[in-house]
């Protein structure tokens, strides 16, 4: 397996909030929850403080624990962190620091993936181009957007922060999330695919939004043309690509959103096939 990969910090955002890993035959990257504005989050430390000691501690497992599958090592990731705040922040405040999370790992035959929240997994088969997320966080936003029109009888701005979002967080009829509770790993999308065959992962991508958005937001090309890009060009390409989209558009009025600009990380895998 090759791999490259790039996280770049939002244009004058002074932290990075996301990031890239690289470890072994581990590949992920994680996207912190940026700090509301409007609510204390109960913890001292911020998104890119809890992103680095996540992806730390994910590191560290995995090099002590290599035959645990990926929910295991993300659950056991989760409680360190949770040690490592040292007892100096309230972790059951639904707006604790948390992130986003894409993980893969070949194994044997079948390459192993999870994903937590609103990343996406983007998977070259040969003939097929198979795109993976976990929906419930959309799924739940839409519903207390939906909420919100059908009481106030008007929608929400686009873009706009949805109200309500964080009461949903890490519960059973809400949405999942890497923060302080390690039973999020084991709610996550999971499954493995061929790694031989006719239907082999040939490439795959692991991308946070920030990334992602050039093709489920801003539309500068397909899933496919994305691979291709990561491919020739590599992740920094990407990633200037959607920079440059970003900027032709400062208001948001061809395409609304939350921030102007995103922190934005993308991971390519290229898989060999050997007898």
């Amino acid at each position: 397996m090759r791999v490259r990969l790039a996280t770049e910090a939002a244009p004058g955002r002074p932290a990075n909030e996301d990031a890239a890993l690289h470890v072994g035959s581990l590949v992920g990257v994680f996207d912190g929850v940026t700090a509301p504005r409007d609510r204390d989050s109960g913890c001292v430390h911020g998104p890119a403080w809890y992103v680095q000691r996540l992806t730390s501690r994910l590191a560290q497992v995995a090099g002590e624990e290599a035959a645990a599958g990926l929910p295991d090592l993300l659950a056991e990731a989760i409680e360190r962190v949770r040690v490592d705040h040292d007892g100096r922040c309230d972790l059951d405040n639904p707006a604790t620091p948390a992130a986003t999370v894409c993980l893969l790992r070949p194994s044997g035959d079948q390459l192993d993936y999870l994903i937590l929240s609103d990343c996406t997994l983007v998977v070259d088969q040969g003939d097929t181009v198979t795109v993976l997320t976990d929906q419930r966080f959309g799924i739940a936003v839409a519903e207390l957007r939906r909420e919100a029109l059908a009481l106030h009888g008007t929608e929400l701005p686009a873009g706009r922060p949805t109200p309500g979002k964080y009461e949903l967080t890490n519960q059973p009829h809400g949405y999942w999330i890497a923060a302080a509770n390690p039973e999020a790993a084991r709610q996550a999308v999971t499954g493995a695919l061929d790694l031989h065959g006719p239907q082999r992962v040939r490439r795959a991508a692991l991308l946070t939004d920030g990334t992602s958005c050039a093709v489920d937001e801003y539309q500068l090309m397909d899933w496919q043309q994305l691979l291709d890009v990561l491919t020739e060009y590599g992740p920094c390409e990407l990633i200037r690509r959607v920079r440059h989209a970003e900027n032709a558009d400062p208001t948001g009025a061809d395409h609304p959103r939350y921030k102007r600009h995103d922190d934005a990380t993308a991971a390519l895998c290229i898989f060999e096939e050997h007898p």
